[in-house]
């Protein structure tokens, strides 16, 4: 077989949506356990900015050691073109999504092409596009491992003890601050899957959207204080994070919990006093939840939000997109299945 490029966005430097630069690169070999992947929308997610501005909120003796340059992302949905010898559980046609490779920042989903593990994907829901299917993996599955089953044993980086989902019914009610976001659209119908009623905070501007994916109330938070208005919650998910956090814990009842989908700062001895719990977990990428998350999503029972489509030469401004903020649902590049770059 001949060499063959392919288009992909890689950066050479960390710094901002500029250093996003798309080129002409090798389409990557496929390894044992792999399949090629025709990419047709990828996902866009927090890591993916983490990696371009080099780990700048993380210590960096924590940070994640990679070299560059390197083609950021870890969301795909697209079409099986060639699989290994190994691989028994999909097809050269097949539609597949996935979260790859994470964690870690080896997903390498901005390109035409992508290698990637056959245990890291699922089928696509047959009545979704790709450009929903590329939404939902890594925010889906954050969702999925806060809520419905953590699905591993391996340690958090954050906390010791192992993450335990609270089980949710029709007793039970869970606020959602940042409800409108990748995360936090979909921990609120998982939540009103599971039964429980749900309380949802965002800006105005996102009511109507909430209310539509199954909110029962919603908090405006440009207007009111949801610490103030909300009390005796089972649950607090906040998928918004940082030194705020912590203001949610009063509205816990005694044996309630909150989990910071993003770092929250927190004081343990109030935590303690308040007779509640603060604990999270890292998402990992895992077939078998996405296969279950892709079977709501065909019903319809779960369905992706999509904020916003760039084509991936406009990965930039997808991710300026990002940084304005109060996104509704998911931002997804769109892979455009024009030229055949390579035959097998």
């Amino acid at each position: 077989m001949s060499a063959h490029t392919m288009r992909a966005i890689r950066l050479h430097e960390h710094g901002g949506p500029e250093v996003l630069r798309y080129e002409e690169v090798p389409v990557p070999e496929v390894g044992p356990g792999e399949v090629l992947v025709r990419v047709h929308a990828v996902g866009v997610n927090p890591p993916d900015w983490y990696l371009r501005d080099g780990m700048s909120n993380l210590p960096p003796e924590v940070r994640p050691r990679f070299s560059l340059p390197v083609v950021p992302g870890t969301d795909l949905s697209g079409v099986v073109e060639a699989v290994a010898a190994d691989v028994a559980d999909f097809s050269v046609g097949d539609e597949v999504f996935g979260l790859l490779r994470f964690p870690g920042f080896d997903g390498s989903t901005y390109a035409e092409y992508v290698a990637a593990p056959a245990s890291d994907l699922a089928l696509k829901p047959a009545h979704i596009d790709h450009v929903h299917a590329a939404g939902a993996p890594m925010a889906g599955l954050t969702a999925w491992q806060f809520l419905i089953e953590l699905g591993h044993d391996h340690p958090s980086p954050f906390q010791a003890a192992q993450h335990r989902p609270v089980p949710l019914d029709a007793g039970k009610t869970v606020l959602i601050n940042g409800a409108a976001g990748g995360v936090g659209h979909f921990a609120l119908q998982l939540a009103k899957w599971q039964g429980a009623r749900v309380i949802a905070v965002a800006s105005g501007k996102h009511e109507a959207f909430l209310r539509g994916l199954g909110a029962d109330e919603f908090i405006d938070y440009t207007k009111e204080r949801p610490e103030e208005l909300a009390h005796d919650l089972d649950l607090v998910v906040d998928a918004v994070g940082g030194p705020h956090s912590k203001r949610f814990l009063r509205t816990l009842k005694r044996g309630g919990s909150q989990f910071p989908v993003f770092f929250g700062e927190f004081d343990e001895e109030e935590t303690a006093k308040l007779g509640v719990t603060v604990t999270g977990t890292q998402v990992r990428s895992d077939a078998a939840q996405l296969a279950e998350l892709g079977r709501l999503l065909d019903t319809g029972t779960v369905r992706v939000a999509i904020d916003s489509t760039f084509p991936l030469a406009d990965a930039r401004a997808a991710h300026e997109r990002a940084a304005r903020g109060h996104i509704q649902g998911k931002i997804v590049l769109t892979v455009a299945q024009g030229r055949a770059t390579r035959s097998l």
